[in-house]
């Protein structure tokens, strides 16, 4: 049995898609990876019309007019440039991590759903892209691909940026912590990584007092459950520990989406940590709010963690 990370990289030439590439070199990656990398042609494919190896002017034969061969050879041009991308990322990939075994995949399609359908048959343990592609179609912009492969992806999704700090080490992790198994995953995952020795992580729980007033709470209430915040960090704390990984926790109150922001900041994390639903009263991950709004504003890499 292949027990090697499965992972899926979607490449499109751009910079935020070479920042993708780079951010893997800080995501505690093991040696030994089995990874692909998907380029999509956001174009549409003529029926008859090979999505990807097939010859594209084999296809010719069954249209007659002018303006569909026209089509036709605009398919071709953007299947070229498509694999294009992925052989050069490919080659970026085997100069980074030598022992990985990378495979490219080629299609025309809607990237965000070539991507989500790519994922639903491979299953992979994680699905990489960038955050804010400026090329000419946008492909990946945060809030059409990116978006929709964040909510729809059955698997962990990383949204990759350029890390806030200047300096190269030591690797910075934030992880939002709120007691439910969401978060606990969120935990398991940064565990199950091969972070190097000096690799800090923070645990960050958020006490929402305007959820807690909502709710008619009393102030004693509220003490009860920061306590029971800072309870849960304890387990958390030991499992990144005995990876040999420098914990600190941290609990504050306010606006979950303003304060892992701000800590994120503050510590000038690589990476946000989060599970992809709070399943609490009170769900403060819930996906489509802490998580979707972490996951677009943050200025470092996001990653939003779901079962294996």
């Amino acid at each position: 049995m292949n027990d090697k990370m499965k992972l899926l990289i979607a490449y499109d030439g751009s910079r935020s898609a070479d920042t993708a590439l780079d951010d893997l070199l800080r995501a505690g990656l093991p040696a030994e990876v089995d990874a692909i990398v998907i380029s999509v042609a956001d174009i549409f494919i003529p029926h008859g019309l090979s999505s990807a190896d097939d010859a594209p002017k084999a296809a010719l034969k069954n249209y007659d007019s002018s303006a569909v061969e026209h089509r036709v050879e605009q398919v071709a041009h953007a299947l070229e440039e498509a694999r294009r991308w992925a052989n050069n990322a490919k080659k970026r990939l085997h100069a980074q991590f030598p022992a990985w075994q990378v495979r490219t995949d080629v299609c025309g399609q809607s990237p965000a759903w070539a991507i989500v359908e790519k994922a639903d048959q491979w299953k992979p343990d994680l699905i990489v892209l960038g955050s804010h592609n400026r090329a000419v179609l946008g492909r990946l912009l945060l809030g059409s691909t990116s978006q929709t492969v964040l909510t729809e992806a059955r698997c962990s999704v990383r949204v990759a940026r350029s890390r806030l700090a200047e300096h190269t080490h030591p690797r910075q992790i934030l992880i939002a912590v709120d007691g439910s198994p969401s978060a606990a995953l969120a935990v398991d995952g940064v565990a199950r990584r091969a972070w190097p020795p000096d690799t800090q992580a923070h645990l960050v729980a958020v006490l929402d007092r305007a959820m807690s007033t909502a709710l008619d709470w009393t102030e004693d209430g509220f003490k009860d459950e920061r306590a029971w915040l800072e309870n849960i960090l304890a387990p958390s704390t030991a499992k990144l520990q005995a990876c040999g990984i420098s914990v600190s926790a941290i609990v504050r109150d306010g606006d979950p989406k303003e304060v892992l922001l701000e800590e994120a900041e503050r510590l000038k994390v690589d990476c946000i940590f989060l599970g992809a639903r709070g399943l609490r009263r009170l769900g403060r991950f819930l996906l489509g709010s802490v998580s979707t709004a972490i996951a677009t504003r943050a200025q470092c890499s996001v990653e939003i963690v779901r079962p294996r």
